[in-house]
């Protein structure tokens, strides 16, 4: 009885070294238990809902431990000022509202991602050094922070109505599919699926719901995790070890790496979702088949440049003010949207690039409209050779987005630079067969069409039922006999 009740213990209690994440088997199980009530409760909406919002409660609890209580803090602040939004009688009022909104939001988040960064570099120009206590990062702050605050700016704008519920704004920012590493779901977009009706999953969203699951297990767990162990790591912590070829491939296999680790995610959060009853909108969409850094950025991370653009560029004047100021626009949402994902001089340089990158597309496109073409749709050699400068553009910048510091970054550039020994090629490959074959794999699977991506679907859509959890056991079993250590956290989990 005494192993029992510890065990339940451990379950329900957080563990610091052991966050609750899609990958671990911890959730599969939890999941499958909270899914036989939450089917159950189909046809009484308000419980559904709580429940619901109870479960994401704790999944952040398993993440994130006692900070759980600041989700419930950012949920209640914003569901109360969204009301004050909607029934001030003055457009001063309405600002002044919407200001405490953003000030409480930006704080939290300036507080938890920016104090250590912060205090140490005040440490670095000081004799006697602060003292201070290294400030945890709660798991996914940046994804439900800004979340909420598009909810009390789109209340100020007219474009919805503050909720009547506080539980149902409650699971709107806690939704647990998509609370710690996005995709940043609209309010617009989420808030009218909350009590919609029954049918509430169709048998086409639980088939896409768990193919989508299958295909981020496979780009997470074997592809990204993988590649990730063997040999991607190495090489960045410790560049000047190794040749510039080497070097040249880790960023290759980084390229490959972060896009399987976060579209994994994004695929695994879009299918939990759909079992529940919700769609989510697409999150990326093959972005390294763009031809330029724009299309890039219509194509990664979908959510985040979207809300970028919608809440802060648009904010600051867009391309409303002349080119000039447009340039600037674009230069100074990228080094926020750099700033974002970190407090470290590498996200500003990576931010700066695409931001750089992206004015200089638009100065190209008003000097030479030639460059533009209606419905997106350029001949096949001007496209190869637009798809290849973005990629190596976009890679390159990851070397900055994943160093550890400035020094390993140039450090790698120099390698590459000077000592790439191209005439150890085939060596390579033969010392790390299965790290090139997945790097291979995870781009081909990219590059896949749109029609067999679409096919594989409709076929999978046609299977019996039964077959489906054969198909997610078959992706486990594959999972562990590819793992060469602990579960790996998702990268964006940091962010």
């Amino acid at each position: 009885m005494t192993d029992i009740l510890e065990k339940i213990t451990k379950l329900l209690t957080y563990n610091p070294a052991e966050p609750l994440i899609f990958t671990t088997g911890l959730f599969l199980w939890l999941f499958a238990a909270f899914a036989l009530f939450y089917v159950l409760m189909q046809k009484t909406t308000s419980l559904r809902i709580i429940y619901l919002a109870l479960f994401s409660l704790f999944f952040y609890y398993k993440t994130s431990g006692i900070f759980f209580l600041l989700l419930v803090f950012t949920a209640t602040s914003d569901f109360a000022i969204g009301h004050l939004i909607a029934i001030a009688r003055t457009k001063k009022s309405r600002k002044i509202h919407l200001a405490t909104s953003i000030a409480i939001n930006v704080g939290i988040l300036v507080y938890f991602k920016y104090t250590n960064f912060f205090i140490d570099t005040i440490n670095n120009f000081i004799s006697d050094p602060l003292e201070f206590q290294n400030i945890f990062l709660p798991i996914g702050i940046s994804f439900f922070t800004f979340q909420s605050m598009s909810y009390t700016i789109d209340i100020y704008r007219g474009r919805i109505k503050p909720l009547d519920r506080w539980v149902d704004y409650l699971l709107y920012v806690s939704f647990f599919p998509q609370l710690v590493a996005g995709p940043i779901v609209r309010a617009r977009d989420f808030i009218p699926q909350i009590r919609k009706k029954n049918p509430l999953v169709t048998r086409e969203m639980f088939s896409r719901g768990v193919l989508l699951i299958i295909f981020g297990l496979f780009k997470k767990a074997v592809i990204s995790d993988y590649i990730s162990m063997s040999f991607v790591d190495r090489v960045f912590d410790a560049p000047t070890l190794y040749t510039g070829l080497e070097n040249f491939m880790a960023v290759m296999g980084y390229s490959i790496q972060i896009y399987c680790d976060f579209s994994g995610y994004s695929d695994m959060a879009i299918g939990i979702a759909l079992l529940l009853g919700f769609h989510f909108n697409i999150n990326f969409n093959s972005p390294y088949k763009s031809a330029s850094i724009t299309e890039f950025w219509r194509r990664w991370h979908i959510s985040l440049s979207s809300w970028l653009k919608d809440y802060l560029y648009v904010s600051m004047g867009g391309n409303r003010k002349g080119k000039a100021r447009t340039y600037l626009n674009l230069v100074v949402t990228m080094l926020l949207g750099g700033l974002w994902h970190g407090a470290a001089l590498r996200f500003l340089v990576w931010g700066a690039i695409h931001g750089a990158a992206l004015a200089i597309h638009k100065l190209l496109l008003s000097v030479f409209p030639a460059m533009k073409v209606e419905g997106g749709e350029m001949r096949r050699i001007p496209r190869i050779l637009g798809i290849t400068i973005t990629f190596m553009l976009v890679s390159a910048s990851w070397v900055f987005f994943r160093a550890k510091n400035m020094g390993d970054a140039i450090d790698m550039f120099h390698r590459i630079g000077t000592a790439f020994h191209i005439e150890i090629f085939w060596d390579f490959v033969k010392g790390y067969p299965a790290v090139v074959s997945l790097i291979v794999l995870g781009f081909l699977l990219h590059f896949t069409s749109d029609k067999i991506e679409a096919r594989t679907y409709e076929i999978f859509n046609k299977l019996p039922v039964a077959i489906y959890p054969l198909a997610l056991a078959l992706t486990i079993f594959l999972v562990m006999q590819t793992r060469t250590g602990g579960v790996q956290p998702f990268i964006y989990f940091q962010f």
